[in-house]
């Protein structure tokens, strides 16, 4: 069983089926789903992203805003979901913190690696928002280099499907999951697990992603504990 994980989760993972804003009912299902988690004595990282407010490379295609402050807006919206989140999982009992990768000590601490890190040792959850606090990255790429920083055994990409399919299951019947991919396959068949840049940052620290769809109840601590009966895809060198 994994130690130490990180849950990435997108910003409209949170916002139901009307696309914007956070739905109670599915930030309540994910806070308990990492509940069971913590109960398990698994160390848990948590990134999420922004788009169910703002996406930067949206925002700024029209020209009218610079790409550069269209991510920045994103990271603000990050910090929004992180501390959303916070609430819900302190309300089932947890220890919580949120750490920023711009500083805003107001709502909550600037990221310092060695602090994350003790926060998890000592079975708080550590929730990571801004991104990396640089533009042009991506909350995937984010989660990636905090997994990597806080030595986590894996990255779990928490998503609404059951995993990574040869093609759209939602346009083909014939869709296959595909239960392992290489990270060279995975780059080079351009599949959309995360960006280039996380899948390439995972590679070269041999971080193994997994994909799965969070609203399979159980399925996180399942596929965390190796158990049989998990569904998911996994990208990484295993055979």
């Amino acid at each position: 069983m994994a130690k130490r994980v990180l849950v990435k989760y997108s910003g409209e993972a949170l916002s139901g089926e009307s696309g914007f804003g956070i739905e109670s009912k599915i930030l309540d299902y994910l806070a308990r789903e990492l509940k069971t988690l913590v109960e398990a004595g698994i160390e848990v990282g948590i990134v999420i992203g922004g788009g169910n407010f703002i996406r930067g490379v949206s925002v700024s295609q029209g020209g009218l805003i610079r790409r550069t402050s269209g991510d920045y807006m994103g990271m603000l919206a990050t910090m929004i979901n992180g501390v959303a989140m916070q609430e819900a999982l302190e309300y089932y009992g947890l220890d919580v913190r949120v750490q920023s990768a711009l500083e805003i000590k107001e709502v909550c601490e600037t990221y310092i690696n060695r602090r994350a890190i003790r926060h998890l040792e000592k079975g708080r959850v550590v929730i990571f928002v801004a991104g990396t606090g640089n533009p042009f990255f991506t909350t995937d790429t984010a989660a990636t280099l905090r997994a990597v920083e806080i030595g986590a055994e894996m990255i779990i990409k928490a998503t609404k499907v059951d995993g990574v399919f040869d093609k759209d299951p939602a346009k083909f019947d014939d869709a296959v999951m595909l239960r392992q991919i290489g990270y060279d396959q995975a780059l080079k068949d351009n599949i959309k697990v995360m960006d280039d840049t996380a899948i390439a940052l995972a590679k070269d620290n041999t971080l193994p992603i997994v994909v799965c769809n969070m609203l399979r109840e159980g399925n996180l601590l399942k596929i965390i504990q190796g158990d049989s009966g998990a569904v998911y895809s996994k990208v990484s060198n295993e055979n």
